[in-house]
Parts: structure tokens; C-alpha cells; sequence
């Protein structure tokens, strides 16, 4: 029976083959207690299991670092992390000898008091860590009940496979042989997940985010992946397959050509230049970035130091993550982005109380302004690692002019510290605000006296101006960065930003968008940021549509009256110059009802 299935593309190719659908779960642990004379085994055997996980892990890094590289063998390095973590051994620990559980169960419940305490958060790159935490509890649990590690040997008669599986944790990523595997299917996971990043290392097409697929579908049975779009197809027809092949040989051309661009100038063919940054959220992307043809960092998300974490980051830790991204691009900007706490993302240290909108409440800058500890010392690494490059420093959320005086007054008081530390620093960096809101925009003018830098963070700005939860599967429809109200509100911050003499540049999706790049062009912003992997593919849009085209289309849909009218405009100036339908997959390019 045919069955199509849409999830979430998580590394790019297209494949067909039969389906190897594996079975594998963290096993279930007996309940029961161990007699009071046996607890201090039991916390014995917990910590042999732990150090045995640390080691088997730390053997597995290595021989990432020998197949893939040294940024992919660092995945592993919260794996190892979560297995020294205080609270999780003295947890499990406290369960053992309080309740005279074995240590599976003593280890059980604290891995469940985790996972359950990581779901609420509900912040991508806490949910993206499940996958780890699923890692760490596999290995330790199958380890104190005697078990063996689950078997991937997919061989069988020698044809290879998609796999398909509920969920893949890093570590059984990382040792499947790509002589047996076309490509992954799953059920559930994330595009940044650490899995997905070690599948597309790997060069193994997967789709992720599947539902129930692997319930539905049976070892054997042939099946058509596309990792560019997130399709499925399990038992195709003859037309089908041949319909697909024809597209893998299109965007394999597609892609060679994207491949040359790399470092190519980015400009338009009238010569209007675009400078071309990348988007990351971790210090070892930059590397990527670097790759891929980034003119410096336009978002460095700095969330990644406190979401998840029980306690502050040091400052010498934050410094050197910030100085490891300047380093990477000794002769472009790095913008990072202070921490933009609150709406679906809290670390566990602020204990914070549930709130009933939380998108509309304390979160970003106003959580810094609040937490001044916290913010000082991210402003002080910030602005050590501003030494050893064009590091400036990015306002997240600003809707008052007082905001941004504020923050300059802690910057001033935190470099009269380090001058009487002796302690170096750029005197001449930058301090620029992301304008996400109506109300940033309005004031825009204003800001601007105060601001070096605007960044249009179009992400939230769609959001709060149409009043769309962009989480929102049912309104799916209604969010759009080409509804009119839109398209003006990043018109009348361009204007201001040139009347001011200060760049205005682009971090959200819309820069990442094909008719976004258009309307973007058009509108006279000539700075975009996107994640590396989508660098090369901006680039090919930017080297090919005259920036002269993308005003006319832009000035025309600035009069337009509806999503759909806007949108029409901007497909029908970007098609005299590109195949759209390379794109279709990610972005839905059709006008809007």
C-alpha cells in the first residue's frame, strides 16, 4: 500500500530501497528494592556503569574525530558532561540509598526527572539535547542490566537500506556503515539535532520528524527518501521513481554548481555588492561558515552557554567562546547577540515561574536589564574578545531608546574595570539593536541616534506584528513575511537606517527565502545573515538577479494590498532568472490565499 509521508528535511539527497526498519529502546528496569546491606554495591555498580559509559563514549569520539573530523567528534562532549553532572549523580545516588533502589532504578528515575525537567523548557536547543540524554541512559542502563549494545549490523543480503527507526541517539549515528545505509528515516528528531548533524557528516540523506512511519511501514517494502524536502514514500510507483530519479540528477547539478560559488564574490550581476554572513549557535559552526563563504558572523545565539544549565556561565568560559569565533574571521564582523532569554527558553539556574504569554513577557533585554550580574559579565567576555576582532554586540527585543542607554552605561562601567585590570579590549566596537517589533520600528528613527546597527530580526517582527503564533501548526497559512503590513514595517527601517548612515541587516528567515532575498534586494538591504548551509544557495540568488530588477519588483509590490499580490510580484521578477522550483521543497514560493 502507498503511503507519503512530509517530516522535517534533515540532511539533503534522494534515495531509493527497500526500508530496514529497526527496533531498539531503552530497556525497561525491573522494579523492586536491593536489602539495605546490598545499597553501597548498588551505588558502587552505578558509578563503574557511568565511568564505563565515559570511556566507551570517549572511544567512539575518537573515532568520529578519525572518520569525520574533530568539530563532529565534539558532539560527544555534553555526553560526557551529562555523565560527571553533580546533580545527576547525587541524584541517582539519593535514590539508591534513601529507597534501596538498584542502581538501574536509582538511575532510571533521575534520567526521567531530566527528561521531564528538559520538556518543559521547550526551547529547540534543550529538546535537540533529548537525544543526548536518550544516548547517556541506553548506555549506562543497558550496561547495568548485562545487556548488549543494540545490534546495527544491516548487511543482511548485501543490498543497502533506508533505515527506519522511531528515533536515532548520536552514538548508533555515528556507527552505522555507510556501505549498507542509503539513508535515515525517523520518526521523531529535529533538523539540529545531534544525530541530524552527524547524518549529514556522514552524507547520509535523512528525513526526521515522521509521526508513527515506522509503525506503518515494513522491512523490505521499497521506499523513495528526499532529504531536500522531507518526503517519504513508501511502496511508490514505477512513474513515481522515475519522476524522482530525474529530480536527483537535477539537483545534483544544482548542487555542483552551488559547490563553485562558495567563494565567489557576493554581487549582483549589475555589481551591487551584498555582504554575506552566517547565522550559528554554537562557537565550532563558525568553522562551517568559514567554509561555506561567510563574510563574517551576522548571529552568534549565545543561548547555548545557560539553556539547559543549572548554574552561570563563568565569564572566562563565554570569553572563550566568543574569541574562538573572532579568531575564525580575524578580518570580518562577528555580531553576537546577548542572551536572549524568556518566551520558550529559561535555564534551569532562574527557577522562573510559569507565565501565560510568555512570547509577551520578560524575556531578552529586559531579562538582562534585570539580572545585572548575569549581563555584566556577559558584556565583560563580549568585550575582552572584542581584542581579537570586529566583535560587536547585538540588543535583542529593544523597544525603548532607554534600553539601549542602559546597556551602554553597564559597558562603560565595565570597561573602566578591565582598563584598571589591565586588561584588553577594542575601545572602538560597536553596539547595534535587533528590530523585532512594530514598536522598534516605529521608533526607528530615534533608536538609530543611539544604535550603530540595526539587524531585522523578521522571525519575531512577522509574529508581533500579525499576531501569529509562528509555532502555530493551524496558522501555518497566516504567517507570512509578505504580508503588506510586513513588507512596510522593513521598508520604513531601511529608509531609516539610511537616513541615519548606519547598515541594516537581515538575521531571520526571510534572508534565507528566495523572494525574501528578492524583496530584501529591492528594498536597498545589502547585508544578509543565514545558516551556513544555506549560504551558497543565497549567493547563487544574489549573483543572479539584477539588484535594479529586484527594485522595480519591490517598488511595485510596496502598493500591493495582499499576501498573494505581494508574493505574485516578487515570483514573477525572481523567474526571469531562476528555476524556482529548485527551491519548492524548503520554502512554499506559491502565493498566499
Amino acid at each position: 500500500m502507498r503511503l507519503v509521508r512530509d517530516g522535517t528535511p534533515a540532511s539533503p539527497g534522494i534515495v531509493i530501497g527497500p526500508a530496514y526498519v529497526l527496533r531498539w529502546e531503552i530497556p525497561r528496569v525491573p522494579h523492586g528494592n536491593v536489602p539495605a546491606k546490598e545499597v553501597e554495591r548498588e551505588i558502587e555498580r552505578f558509578h563503574q556503569a557511568r565511568e564505563w559509559a565515559k570511556r566507551r563514549i570517549r572511544e567512539i569520539q575518537r573515532q568520529t574525530a578519525q572518520r569525520l573530523g574533530s568539530v563532529e567528534a565534539k558532539i560527544f562532549d555534553p555526553q560526557i558532561l551529562m555523565l560527571d553532572d553533580v546533580d545527576l549523580i547525587d541524584g541517582t545516588v539519593a535514590y539508591i540509598r534513601e529507597n534501596h533502589l538498584s542502581a538501574a532504578r536509582g538511575f532510571e528515575l533521575r534520567m526521567l526527572e531530566f527528561e521531564s525537567e528538559w520538556r518543559r523548557a521547550g526551547h529547540p536547543m534543550v529538546m535537540d539535547r533529548l537525544n543526548d540524554l536518550m544516548d547517556v541512559e541506553l548506555r549506562v542502563v543497558r550496561r547495568l542490566l548485562g545487556l548488549p549494545d543494540p545490534d546495527l549490523d544491516l548487511r543482511g543480503n548485501g543490498e543497502k537500506v533506508i533505515l527506519v527507526a522511531r528515533d536515532l541517539t548520536p552514538t548508533l549515528t555515528v556507527q552505522l556503515d555507510r556501505r549498507a545505509v542509503l539513508g535515515i528515516a525517523t520518526d521523531a528528531g529535529t533538523r539540529t539535532s545531534h544525530s541530524a548533524i552527524l547524518a549529514r557528516a556522514l552524507n547520509l540523506p535523512a528525513v526526521v520528524s515522521l509521526g508513527d512511519f515506522s509503525e506503518q511501514v515494513r522491512t523490505g517494502e521499497l521506499m523513495i527518501l528526499d532529504g531536500r524536502t522531507g518526503r517519504v514514500i513508501a511502496g511508490p510507483a514505477e512513474q513515481e521513481q522515475a519522476v524522482y530519479r530525474e529530480r536527483d540528477v537535477k539537483v545534483r547539478e544544482w548542487e555542483q554548481e552551488l559547490l563553485l560559488l562558495a567563494h565567489l564574490d557576493s554581487v549582483t550581476p549589475d555589481r551591487q555588492p551584498v555582504t554575506l554572513r552566517a547565522n550559528i549557535d554554537l562557537p565550532t559552526e563558525a568553522d562551517s561558515a568559514r567554509v561555506h563563504g561567510a563574510q563574517g558572523i551576522g548571529l552568534f545565539r549565545t543561548e547555548f552557554l545557560v539553556v539547559g544549565r543549572s548554574s552561570m556561565p563563568e565569564e572566562e568560559e563565554q570569553y572563550r567562546a566568543y574569541r574562538q569565533v573572532a579568531e575564525v574571521f580575524p578580518h570580518h564582523a562577528v555580531f553576537i547577540r546577548t542572551f536572549d532569554l524568556g518566551g520558550d527558553k529559561f535555564p534551569l539556574f532562574l527557577h522562573m515561574p510559569p507565565e501565560e504569554n510568555p512570547f509577551l513577557g520578560w524575556r531578552a533585554i529586559r531579562v538582562s536589564l534585570d539580572l545585572t550580574d548575569l549581563f555584566r559579565t556577559q558584556l565583560r567576555a563580549v568585550l575582552r574578545a572584542s581584542a581579537h576582532g570586529d566583535v560587536r554586540i547585538m540588543l535583542p527585543l529593544i523597544n525603548e531608546v532607554d534600553e539601549v542607554r542602559r546597556t551602554r552605561k553597564l559597558l562603560e562601567e565595565e570597561e573602566e574595570r578591565l582598563r584598571a585590570q589591565g586588561i584588553a579590549f577594542n575601545p572602538g566596537y560597536k553596539l547595534g539593536v535587533m528590530i523585532e517589533t512594530p514598536a522598534a520600528v516605529l521608533i526607528a528613527p530615534e533608536l538609530a541616534k543611539y544604535a550603530d546597527f540595526f539587524s531585522l530580526g523578521t522571525n519575531d517582527l512577522v509574529q508581533y506584528t500579525l499576531a501569529v503564533d509562528r509555532g502555530n501548526a493551524r496558522l501555518a497559512r497566516l504567517y507570512t513575511p509578505f504580508h503588506p503590513s510586513v513588507v512596510q514595517l522593513l521598508h520604513q527601517t531601511a529608509e531609516a537606517g539610511r537616513a541615519a548612515g548606519i547598515e541594516v541587516s537581515v538575521c531571520g528567515e526571510l534572508a534565507a527565502n528566495p523572494l525574501g532575498v528578492f524583496l530584501l534586494l529591492g528594498l536597498g538591504i545589502t547585508a544578509l545573515s543565514v545558516g551556513p548551509a544555506s549560504l551558497t544557495e543565497v549567493k547563487k540568488i544574489i549573483r543572479s538577479v539584477p539588484a535594479t530588477d529586484a527594485r522595480e519588483a519591490v517598488a511595485e509590490a510596496l502598493q500591493a494590498s495582499t499576501p498573494a499580490e505581494v508574493t505574485a510580484m516578487l515570483a514573477r521578477g525572481i523567474s526571469r532568472w531562476l528555476d524556482l522550483s529548485l527551491f519548492s521543497g524548503r520554502w512554499n514560493l506559491s502565493p498566499v490565499d
